[in-house]
Parts: C-alpha cells; structure tokens; sequence
C-alpha cells in the first residue's frame, strides 16, 4: 500500500471557477489529474491533499467535487486551505459525508491519521507577515499543528512509525533562508523531531519562490497541482 499527495485541486463542479487565470496548463486540470490518479492509485491507498480542495462556499455545494474524488481510488485525507471557505466543524463534515455515502473521504483536523508505518498530521498554516491579524492566525495554526502532532505522538505511542507533517500554506519562505530564522511552524516539527513536510499554495510565477531539499533538518517539498505538473507524488 502506497501514499501519495496532492494539493489544491481547486475544483469547482458546483459553480464553474476556471482555474486558467493561473496560466493555460491549468485547462481541463480535473482530468489531467485523474488521469494520472487512475494509472497510479491503488484501492488500497492513501491520498493526502493538503488544502483548496473545493471553491464552493458552502458544505452543502461541495457535492459534486467530493463525488469526484470518491470515485477514485484510494483513501483520501483532507486538510484545510485558505479556500476552503465550506469547511466546518469535523463533525458536520463526517456527517455530510456519510449522508451523501461518500466512503472513501476523511479529514485530518486538529487531530492525526494512520496508516501502515506512517501517521499523517498537520493543519492549514498561515502567511508570514507583520501584520496583526496574519500574526493572530499564524499563532493560532502552530497551535493546531501542535494538537495534530499531540495526537500523532498518541497514535505512535513507543512505535517506530514514521509522522508525515502536511500544511497548506509555506512553513518556509527564503526570507527565512536569509535571515537564518526558523518560523514557528519549523520550531514545533523540530520539537516533535519531523525530518518531512509537504506543502501547497503556490501557484504560476510563485511556484519559483518554493523552499525545496533540506533545511534545518527537515525535508520540504512543494505539492500543489502545477507545482507537480498534475501528478501525484508517491511518498511512502
């Protein structure tokens, strides 16, 4: 059994929302992933997409793109992206879930998931800036991460699985390569020992501004669909 990840779908069967603003690669992008998917997903694997799954406002106008992504193959594991304006609490989520018999979703938040040598934890993360309200919500999203990896930390117990960090939003930028700063979202993986982190959010021209390899001791690498050409990436 095999993991792969894949980050913001940005799919919008609901209300159509091209996607080639961002350059005209992203024409018809549902089906260039899906293809990929199908020639590499398993039934009995995982997909983890960490974040802007779906640009519908409301739970209830999600249907469509998550009927999309449960016909697929696999299991997958969503986070939240700051697109995600339907996400609400897990409950209600599972709950649309299970009323409209979509078996194959689920969703990591404030909380960890896992699967065969690997625990999967992370949360949406936030933008680096000065800004008071982006420091509030920053704050906040190490918080959450923290409670992820509480929870992943419960989950290995004294085993020897490995714990897979998953944010949307960069916890790396290369100001931070310059200023030789770890950002918050890298203290805490350093304090929960994490040596992988995949990330989304960039997309087009911001792809090149992506912290790629190793640094700090973890190992980072950019995820968003352009950023993998629309292919998944297997990672364990």
């Amino acid at each position: 059994m095999a993991i792969y990840t894949i980050g913001d779908l940005h799919l919008s069967f609901h209300q159509s929302k091209p996607m080639e603003i961002f350059g005209d690669h992203w024409k018809n992008h549902e089906e260039k992933i899906k293809k990929d998917w199908m020639e590499k997903v398993k039934e009995n694997d995982l997909v983890v997409i960490p974040g802007d799954f779906s640009w519908a406002t409301y739970l209830e106008d999600t249907y469509k793109d998550f009927l999309y992504l449960d016909s697929l193959p696999g299991k997958k594991i969503l986070m939240k992206g700051n697109h995600d304006y339907w996400w609400t609490t897990l409950t209600r989520m599972r709950k649309f879930l299970k009323e409209n018999a979509l078996k194959t979703i689920d969703f990591v938040y404030n909380s960890a998931y896992e699967f065969e040598d690997y625990i999967i934890a992370g949360t949406r993360g936030w933008g680096q800036t000065e800004e008071g309200e982006d420091k509030r919500l920053l704050k906040r999203e190490v918080i959450r991460l923290q409670l992820s990896l509480e929870k992943a930390m419960e989950l290995k117990g004294k085993g020897e699985k490995e714990v897979l960090v998953f944010l949307h939003y960069p916890p790396i930028t290369s100001g931070n390569i310059v200023r030789n700063e770890m950002s918050d979202f890298i203290k805490v993986m350093k304090d929960y020992k994490i040596k992988k982190c995949y990330y989304g959010h960039l997309h087009s021209t911001s792809i090149k501004e992506a912290v790629e390899g190793e640094c700090y001791g973890i190992s980072f690498k950019l995820v968003s669909a352009d950023g993998l050409n629309f292919k998944l990436l297997r990672i364990g």
